[in-house]
């Protein structure tokens, strides 16, 4: 088989096999008139080096391979050679996963601070969270940091516990100077500690499941939820969606649009109970889980509007 018709057979060009041939991989024999004539295994092999270097090996990665294969091995009678070299490229993969991971989340949480929400077509403000009593959720889904895409007007059947603060720190990350000491923009991670630590209480007294939402973006949502070991998903709404939809109450800081503390009891697609303001966002969950109590002995409880 000559070298035109290796290239057409195996999908490659005549460069590579020369450059094959360079390297010892797929060496054809030497004809008296000085052409290069190939043996038909010639298209296994190139087709093996194609196919390993598809899947990120290098080309001298891929020489156990070929030798095996040249041997007269089938694909699943490879060398030791062969199988380090699989879990060498799979250990490298998982190195760049990760890397690439903590990459993007760091651009993420640079994003968050300069752009968490310069969608300034939602302006500072929002409704009185009493009249959103009764209101129907959007149909908007986003998905949350466990993967899945949570549809706000479909949670499922039951009640869904929905918190919604402004912002939680990072470590090593700097906020917006005196963002924290804005009255209520304190306190996210503490609230998002003491719904894990009360989320079995506050499924037993009849939620059917708790979210966390805030203007903040994945990667810093994702940080939060692996960090603190949450037992349920928080939703990352850097568009401010809700706001836009229901007029939830927002204010502006630091160049940043964020969602004013309160959190929304939903059953049926639409909004049962309102809790706002919430003085004490560290003990929160014990609000919500007696009123939770309360509700499901039949107290039919609303919203009493605690204005400061």
């Amino acid at each position: 088989m000559r070298v035109g018709e290796l290239a057409r057979r195996s999908g490659t060009t005549i460069r590579a096999l020369r450059y094959y041939e360079s390297v010892g991989l797929v060496v054809p024999r030497r004809l008296g008139n000085g052409y290069r004539e190939y043996d038909p295994i010639a298209v296994r092999l190139v087709v093996q080096i194609r196919e390993l270097t598809a899947l990120g090996l290098s080309v001298e990665e891929t020489r156990p391979f070929v030798e095996s294969v040249a041997a007269g091995a089938d694909e699943s009678d490879v060398c030791a050679a062969a199988l380090a070299t699989y879990r060498s490229a799979i250990g490298g993969l998982q190195e760049r996963i990760g890397q690439l991971t903590a990459q993007r989340d760091a651009l993420e949480a640079r994003l968050a601070l300069v752009n968490v929400t310069k969608n300034l077509d939602i302006s500072a403000g929002g409704v009185d969270p009493a009249d959103l009593i009764g209101r129907p959720m959007p149909g908007a889904e986003i998905f949350a940091t466990d993967g899945k895409p949570v549809n706000f007007r479909n949670f499922g059947q039951g009640r869904t516990v929905l918190f919604v603060y402004p912002l939680t720190g990072r470590p090593g990350v700097d906020l917006p100077d005196g963002l924290l000491e804005i009255p209520g923009a304190r306190g996210g991670t503490e609230q998002a500690r003491w719904f894990r630590d009360h989320h079995s209480e506050l499924l037993g007294a009849g939620a059917a499941r708790v979210y966390g939402l805030s203007a903040q973006s994945a990667g810093y949502q994702r940080e939060l939820a692996h960090r603190l070991s949450l037992p349920y998903p928080l939703i990352p709404d850097p568009r401010l969606t809700l706001a836009a939809a229901l007029g939830l109450p927002t204010f502006t800081a630091g160049g940043m649009t964020l969602y004013r503390r309160l959190t929304l009891v939903v059953a049926d697609g639409r909004i049962e109970h309102v809790f706002h303001p919430i003085p004490a966002p560290s003990t929160h969950a014990n609000e919500v889980l007696r009123w939770l109590n309360r509700s499901r002995a039949g107290d039919g409880i609303r919203l009493v509007s605690r204005r400061p």
